[in-house]
């Protein structure tokens, strides 16, 4: 025989001897005369027990974890409907604050379109005044200049008189001092 049959049959002797050896040390789950009553107190327990298990605590459990399943899908569904709410009132605020923006450049261009009309209506009020006064400075100046040419025609025709009477002893014309100026000039 093998070695390891013969293991097998040392370890069966060895637990018959050991079960005897317990029977007779007063260990009674291990007396085979005790165990039907053993094998109707385990049935009796284990059905009491599944019973148990089946009718009142699985149910109860199985109860309270549909409840939590549905609480929890109950405050996701609250959570993407505030969450949707979220997103329309930031769409709602986006929309608002463009349409405030263009408001504003509205605003802003009719004021500025307001200001350049009246800058325009000042500066045409400037620019007429200016032209008045333009229009007068030319007047006076060219009525001095007439009043100027006209004192230095006279004051010419004195000098010319004076210089004429100084060299020769004789006043000349008026008509012959008129044309020496008038040479002089051309």
């Amino acid at each position: 025989m093998s070695v390891f049959a013969n293991l097998i049959v040392t370890a069966a002797a060895g637990a018959v001897e050991a079960h005897e050896e317990a029977a007779s040390a007063g260990l009674p789950q291990l007396d085979p005369s005790s165990w039907p009553s053993q094998l109707f107190w385990l049935t009796l327990t284990f059905g009491v027990l599944y019973w148990l298990m089946a009718g009142k605590f699985l149910p109860s459990l199985g109860g309270a974890i549909e409840e939590r399943r549905d609480r929890i899908a109950d405050d996701l569904d609250q959570a993407a409907e505030f969450k949707r709410q979220a997103e329309d009132a930031e769409t709602a605020y986006n929309k608002a604050l463009a349409d405030a923006r263009a408001k504003a450049g509205a605003i802003a261009a009719d004021t500025r379109g307001e200001m350049d009309k009246e800058i325009a209506a000042l500066q045409a009020e400037t620019d007429e005044a200016l032209d008045k006064q333009l229009g007068a400075a030319e007047a006076r100046i060219a009525s001095m200049k007439a009043d100027a040419s006209a004192k230095v025609r006279e004051a010419a025709s004195d000098t010319t008189r004076a210089v004429v009477e100084t060299l020769i002893d004789e006043a000349p014309t008026d008509d012959a001092v008129a044309k020496a100026i008038a040479a002089v000039r051309a």
